[in-house]
């Protein structure tokens, strides 16, 4: 295990019992986390995209916020549902946030799953071409994404423009050199994690998947992985692939630990559907004593295939006991997973 960042989905709730009671807290309160996720020596900060709910949504704004506040911690998403995005515009707002950063960004991005409303990407105005689904056009987003970021001229200069241009087609600016390559895909399938390992990007794999064999959660997480490494190797890529796993993981070292997450019962993966179609495993949660949670994890062959963890974070229980999460993993489960 190279990396550890946190995972927060930044939701908000104006009951008393929350300690995020409006947007502006879940917006001011990620980039303390993320400054004091930067202290504690955690790897990355990443952040959730919903749209229609009481979370966190515009993800550039609060991208560009965190990279002013901090200096080393990655800073990224997870994910970005491209159904709902213009991707030229989307080229200069990632842009220039990377660069606000110093070329920390890591951007994952998804086709996108079940939102708050039916086709709410309808009311951003995208709609799929003629035989097409959304997932399709969520995939088209982000592959024309993947090809302005390039920085390749395309557009026409006008000849007799306001300001001098330089010679020959034009790119969108501002353009951050070596944004592509710190792109990932949020895959919940085998097939698309081998169509992201084509494209070139990197792995982002959630905790939860298509049930494609009816094997534990984590077995059939690292075999996805395993087909996507083995796809990028296959296309000739130069360099190193990237893979990330988010998990819910509590150190139980206090009694507020023990209050909120040790409710004793053995936690197991769980079967739904995302759609009447599909039907999804959902990965367990882990919550225990140090020791047992080491010799827990170590069981589990994803979070061994991968490189960097995710630990989603309940933000609404505040930036301070948030950070506790995140420094007791660190000091008391992650060195023995090889972390460092």
């Amino acid at each position: 295990m190279k990396k550890i960042g946190f995972l927060s989905f930044g939701h908000w709730t104006p009951s008393p019992q929350s300690g995020t009671r409006s947007a502006a807290d879940a917006l001011l309160q990620s980039i303390d986390l993320a400054v004091a996720a930067e202290d504690l020596g955690a790897d990355g900060a990443y952040f959730r995209v919903h749209h229609f709910a009481r979370q966190l949504a515009s993800p550039f704004p609060l991208l560009a916020a965190v990279g002013a506040r901090t200096k080393k911690i990655e800073i990224g998403t997870a994910v970005i549902d491209m159904r709902y995005e213009n991707p030229l515009y989307m080229a200069e707002d990632a842009g220039a946030a990377d660069l606000i950063s110093g070329g920390r960004l890591q951007l994952g991005l998804s086709r996108g799953s079940p939102e708050q409303v039916i086709d709410g990407w309808k009311y951003f105005g995208y709609r799929p071409e003629e035989g097409k689904s959304d997932a399709d056009m969520g995939r088209r987003h982000a592959e024309v994404f993947l090809d302005v970021l390039k920085g390749e001229g395309f557009a026409q200069p006008n000849p007799r423009p306001m300001f001098p241009n330089p010679p020959g087609l034009l790119r969108l600016e501002p353009h951050s050199e070596g944004l592509r390559d710190r792109i990932w895909w949020g895959s919940g399938s085998n097939a698309t994690a081998e169509w992201a390992a084509k494209l070139g990007v990197n792995l982002q794999s959630s905790t939860l998947k298509d049930d494609e064999t009816g094997e534990p959660f984590h077995v059939q997480q690292a075999r996805q992985i395993r087909v996507y490494r083995d796809a990028w190797k296959a296309a000739g890529h130069t360099r190193p692939a990237r893979v990330s796993v988010s998990r819910s993981i509590f150190a139980l070292v206090s009694d507020m630990d023990r209050a909120y997450f040790g409710g004793g019962r053995p936690e197991k993966d769980s079967i739904g559907y995302i759609d009447e179609r599909t039907r999804a495993i959902f990965g367990r949660s882990y919550a225990a004593e140090p020791d047992k949670l080491i010799e827990d994890l170590r069981k589990d062959e994803a979070i061994a295939e991968a490189d960097t963890l995710l630990l989603t974070v309940p933000n609404q229980l505040g930036v301070d006991y948030n950070a506790h999460v995140i420094e007791a993993i660190l000091t008391h489960v992650a060195p023995a997973l090889g972390w460092r």
